[in-house]
């Protein structure tokens, strides 16, 4: 792969169209700005991180975890781009020093393909298909279909959030520019190719939007169905990792999950005794009296080493990234203390936190909530003649098809308009259709 081609400003269902510019806004910019103002970047704001509706302590949801890993992003792109353009002077001139501000984009849209009650959610909806009232379809659609279903995952929604046009919708969806786009799918191959965990980057609906990024961007297919990551994608990726496990052992602070005493150790262990002495200086400061301010600075102190790591990692292993062949993410491949200190981390949040009770109850409440709005959703569409049918047909939104004659687009349909909605919205919605609480006019 080649820096000059990957980089492209040319959007997806726009491709002949020059549209006249009145400010001086990069493309990469601009889809930025259009994900920070559009309806699903708002929703993550009621959509579970970790720790689900959390009372009176504000911990992060998926906003909030977005806006984060979008700040880390820019960082790593920033710094891979200044070295790789002081490496080769020639890219100056080009989209190249863009890099930075292309992965910030994707690390906002990272998270929008995921339902609400976050991996319970999308669980429910795996396992309606494979082991509940959903299984009987299978003979009714096609071996591709099933394997989308029954694989549901919230990378390859993001990918079709962005670039399928729904009712009423342009071409091209977001109309996002190709590297964006790139750039958010982790794992590119369709789920009959899927990973062991069952990971894919697209669903067959938006198989031939990828191709045609794959096609403009020159990404090599190195098996067949199976593409090599585009570069960006272990930054985004990073930048998530990065953010996703260290912030969550500070909301585990918050909600005294974990100690102060258990915090600061584990994010000291990824330091050497001089980097250790020199942070424990600071927070023994006489100034720096509030425990909550020192876990913060300690927090900071973490991701910024993670940070420099990860560009280090993609640095050294460039021409195996640019080549298709690296394996694994950065974060396994940073220097040893920092991996350890990392996996000794994710080890403890297993075990204590995303196990913890109070999200394990959520988790449970999420799941039903789920299941029973899709086994409901899901007969309406198969019967929708039925009066009930009706009724819960007349609450969806004209933007999904829910009406099409293809059984498989009206299936996807209800995917798109129950994984759309927010944790607190589907609770609303389970709770009226159920009949457990009445609208108050």
């Amino acid at each position: 792969m080649n820096w000059t081609e990957l980089i492209s400003n040319c959007r997806l269902g726009q491709e002949h169209r020059h549209a006249e510019r009145h400010d001086d806004r990069t493309e990469f910019k601009r889809d930025y700005d259009r994900l920070i103002f559009s309806a699903p970047f708002r929703r993550l704001q009621n959509k579970t991180q970790v720790f689900p509706l959390p009372g009176s302590i504000f911990v992060h949801n998926r906003l909030t975890h977005s806006l984060e890993v979008a700040s880390v992003g820019m960082s790593l792109g920033n710094d891979v781009a200044r070295a790789i353009c002081a490496k080769n002077p020639d890219f100056i001139g080009t989209l190249v020093p863009e890099i930075g501000q292309i992965v910030a984009t994707a690390c906002l849209a990272h998270d929008l393909g995921n339902p609400p009650f976050g991996h319970s959610g999308e669980k429910a909806i795996q396992t309606f298909f494979s082991e509940g009232a959903g299984a009987s379809l299978q003979s009714r659609v096609s071996p591709e279909f099933w394997s989308d279903i029954t694989r549901f995952d919230g990378n390859a929604n993001a990918f079709r959030l962005l670039t399928h046009s729904f009712k009423g919708r342009r071409q091209g969806g977001f109309a996002m520019t190709y590297s964006t786009l790139a750039s958010i799918v982790k794992y590119p191959w369709p789920s009959l190719q899927a990973t062991k965990k069952n990971k894919f980057g697209f669903f067959n609906f938006e198989r031939q939007a990828y191709e045609q990024v794959a096609q403009k961007l020159n990404i090599p297919m190195m098996e067949p169905d199976k593409w090599a990551r585009y570069p960006l994608v272990y930054l985004v990726e990073a930048a998530d990792d990065i953010c996703y496990e260290i912030m969550d052992l500070e909301d585990a602070y918050k909600l005294k999950i974990l100690s102060f005493d258990e915090t600061v150790s584990l994010m000291l262990s990824f330091f050497d005794e001089i980097g250790k002495n020199r942070i424990l200086s600071r927070i023994s400061d006489e100034e720096l009296t509030d425990p909550n301010e020192k876990i913060q600075y300690l927090r900071a102190c973490v991701i910024n080493k993670l940070e420099s790591e990860c560009v280090h990692t993609f640095l050294d292993h460039e021409d195996d990234i640019m080549q298709g062949s690296f394996k694994g993410s950065l974060i396994d491949h940073i220097a040893p203390p920092c991996n350890a200190a990392y996996a000794h981390c994710a080890a403890i949040s297993k075990a204590r936190i995303y196990k913890s009770r109070p999200v394990l109850d959520v988790e449970l409440s999420g799941y039903r909530i789920m299941a029973t709005l899709m086994e409901l959703m899901v007969e309406a569409i198969e019967h929708p003649d039925r009066y009930y049918s009706q009724q819960l047909i007349g609450r969806v939104s004209s933007q999904y098809d829910i009406g099409n004659e293809n059984l498989e687009t009206r299936i996807m349909s209800v995917i798109d308009y129950i994984s759309g909605m927010t944790d607190v919205y589907a609770l609303d919605v389970y709770q009226k259709i159920c009949g457990i609480s009445l609208p108050i006019v």
